[in-house]
């Protein structure tokens, strides 16, 4: 197996027939054919059904087309990196945040990039905090900010911040004053959950509490206008961060009360991929997210606890 081959493979995935994909090359249909027939007989598999009508991928074409969308993606990253090496900082690189990190820093980010790296193509990637990681490990994005992300020897996972979580709603359902509401209170509240997709940990260190939290969760929602809607007409409550409904919270449409007995929190980690070499201008990039989240912590913008070396 080779790189044209791969490249000559994903064509066809993408594009559906031999007939497309040899455009998008400018290579002849029969050459296409013939590198996929030397492929399939190397692997000892068919890897697409032909049809009338196109190429229909089996199990495992799709299964090869998740391993060469990543191959090639580092191939042509370590390509731009090491030609580029000795000139400015330039490059493509790819960032995954979720919500909270995107409210804190995203804006900054963005503008820091366009000023002091100019030749830098971010791409900055905005989900619910448990679907950044899928992001990761699918190879959509060179690296992202995780809360709670498993232990996976396929990650290189750094600590950045750890943040205590409150009870956020209106007062007349989660009490106007600012004494914390203790665990077992908590529970009586009519929760809403933010789903958090494949990394339900994305929500708390401790995986026992969230069980039981989700077990009473009156209702669980993937968006996050819905969520905000809903406190504000009273429908529940969220467990969150001040971050996560700051605007909210600075003009009186909900309260926050602290949570104790236990205290909840959650940690969130700079993520790569572990199998991936960063380029110069990944790292430049990685400074400067570690850079600006210091800055807000150390600002006071993000209510948090840094663990930054």
């Amino acid at each position: 197996m080779d790189s044209r081959q791969l490249r000559y493979f994903a064509a066809i995935y993408e594009q559906g027939s031999l007939g497309r994909a040899a455009i998008t090359q400018r290579v002849a249909a029969s050459a296409l054919s013939h590198h996929l027939a030397r492929l399939e007989a190397e692997l000892g598999c068919a890897l697409f059904r032909r049809k009338p009508r196109g190429m229909e991928p089996t199990a495992a074409g799709r299964r090869l087309y998740e391993h060469a969308r990543s191959i090639l993606k580092a191939m042509k990253a370590a390509e731009a990196d090491l030609r580029q090496s000795g000139e400015r900082v330039s490059g493509p690189v790819s960032v995954g945040m979720s919500y909270s990190g995107v409210k804190a820093i995203g804006v900054e980010l963005v503008s820091r990039v366009l000023r002091d790296f100019p030749d830098v193509q971010l791409a900055l990637t905005e989900s619910l905090s448990g679907a950044a990681l899928p992001h990761l490990l699918t190879s959509d994005v060179d690296m992202a900010l995780i809360y709670n992300p498993p232990a996976d020897s396929a990650l290189r996972s750094e600590p950045v911040l750890e943040e205590r979580m409150v009870c956020v709603g209106r007062p007349e359902l989660i009490g106007a004053g600012d004494a914390p509401l203790t665990f077992t209170e908590l529970l009586e509240l009519p929760i809403i959950l933010l789903r958090q997709g494949v990394s339900a940990r994305a929500l708390m260190d401790d995986v026992t509490l969230l069980k039981k939290i989700e077990a009473r969760a009156r209702l669980q929602m993937n968006s996050v206008q819905a969520i905000v809607g809903s406190l504000e007409a009273g429908l529940g409550c969220l467990i969150g961060t001040r971050l996560f409904m700051k605007d909210q919270l600075e003009a009186g449409t909900v309260h926050a009360r602290p949570i104790e007995a236990p205290t909840l929190s959650r940690t969130l980690y700079l993520c790569h991929l572990a199998a991936r070499p960063p380029t110069f201008a990944s790292d430049a990039i990685r400074a400067l997210i570690l850079s600006l989240v210091r800055h807000e912590v150390e600002e006071g913008r993000w209510d948090a606890q840094l663990l930054l070396d």
